[in-house]
C-alpha cells in the first residue's frame, strides 16, 4: 500500500518545520527537502563536482567542502544563478523523494501517511506529486522574529501567502503556541488517515 504523500509548504518563518515535528512526533515518517539539499552538497560527489566547477574556491570552506553560506552569497544574489543551481538540485531532491516513499510503501506494514516539508512546492509545480498540501503561514512580523534567515531577495519569487492558502488541502496560520499547531496537525492526520 502507497502512503498518502503530503508536503508541507510555507514561508520563511511560517513554521513548516514545526509542523513537520509535529507529524513526526506522531510517528509519520518525515522527510525535508532543504535536509536533502544539504546532504546532497556535502555527500553527492556530482553536485560537489558541478558546483566547484561553476564556481571555483570561492564557495569551499577550510577543508575543500561546499560552503553553504557562501554558495547562499552568491546564487541568493543573482536568480540566473540561483535558477542554475536549482536546476541541478531539484531533479535529484525528486529522486531521493520518490526512492524514501518507496522504500515505506515496500516495508511489511507501511504507513498510511507520509510528510515531506517543500518550501518551494507551488513554485515548482511539485505539489502535483502530492495527494494533499498544508500551507502554515505566520504574520509577517512574527516570521520576522522566528527566522535568522537575513532579508534578501528570495521572498519576491515566492507565491503569495494567500495564493498558498487557496491552493493548499489544509491552511493554519501559525500565530499561536506550539500546542495549537500540534492539535492543528492532530486533526489533519486523523482527517488523512481516515481518507487512506
Amino acid at each position: 500500500m502507497r502512503p498518502l504523500a503530503v508536503a508541507i509548504t510555507g514561508g520563511i518563518g511560517a513554521g513548516k518545520s514545526a509542523a513537520l515535528a509535529a507529524f513526526a512526533r506522531r510517528g509519520v515518517p518525515t522527510a525535508s527537502s532543504d535536509q536533502i539539499v544539504h546532504r546532497l552538497l556535502a555527500e553527492d560527489g556530482d553536485v560537489s563536482e558541478a558546483v566547484r566547477g561553476r564556481y571555483g574556491v570561492r564557495v569551499l570552506d577550510d577543508d575543500g567542502r561546499i560552503d553553504r553560506k557562501r554558495l547562499g552569497a552568491i546564487v541568493f544574489a543573482d536568480s540566473a544563478e540561483l535558477a542554475w543551481l536549482e536546476t541541478l538540485l531539484h531533479p535529484r531532491v525528486q529522486r531521493e523523494y520518490v526512492a524514501w516513499r518507496e522504500r515505506l510503501a515496500g516495508l511489511p506494514d507501511p504507513p498510511r501517511v507520509c510528510v515531506v516539508e517543500v518550501p518551494l512546492l507551488f513554485e515548482t509545480g511539485g505539489e502535483r506529486r502530492f495527494d494533499a498540501v498544508v500551507t502554515v503561514t505566520a504574520a509577517d512580523e512574527v516570521r520576522a522574529a522566528r527566522t535568522r534567515v537575513p532579508p534578501d531577495d528570495r521572498g519576491k519569487r515566492l507565491l503569495p501567502e494567500e495564493e498558498k492558502v487557496r491552493r493548499a488541502d489544509y491552511a493554519y496560520a501559525n500565530d499561536g503556541s506550539l500546542d495549537e499547531l500540534d492539535r492543528f496537525v492532530a486533526t489533519v492526520l486523523t482527517e488523512l488517515e481516515a481518507r487512506g
